[in-house]
């Protein structure tokens, strides 16, 4: 697998995240931090199965922690599709 999609939650969770990320530590680490997601899902689309499979919170959900956000996607064929971000303090709300 080489290619992912970014659904439009998870296009607002990085939204989110990084206009936290401005108000808390700045611009130069909220950049870096939001940066550091799309090496990840590049990671995740070469190797999904190399992440845990967490069906146990949503049917064929795997997760790949980043920072200290998780990042929860599927497998759509030949394609990953990236749900949804969520920190740590969120997952019992979001999913």
């Amino acid at each position: 697998m080489t290619s992912y999609r970014i659904s439009k939650e998870a296009e607002n969770d990085l939204i989110r995240i990084h206009q936290y990320g401005v108000k808390q530590f700045g611009i130069t680490q909220a950049d870096k931090y939001f940066n550091t997601f799309f090496d990840y899902f590049d990671l995740v689309a070469q190797r999904p199965y190399s992440f845990e499979s967490v069906g146990h919170i949503k049917k064929d959900y795997r997760r790949c922690v980043c920072g200290v956000h998780s990042i929860y996607f599927r497998l759509n064929n030949n394609d990953v599709d990236i749900m949804t971000i969520i920190g740590r303090q969120d997952l019992n709300e979001r999913l």
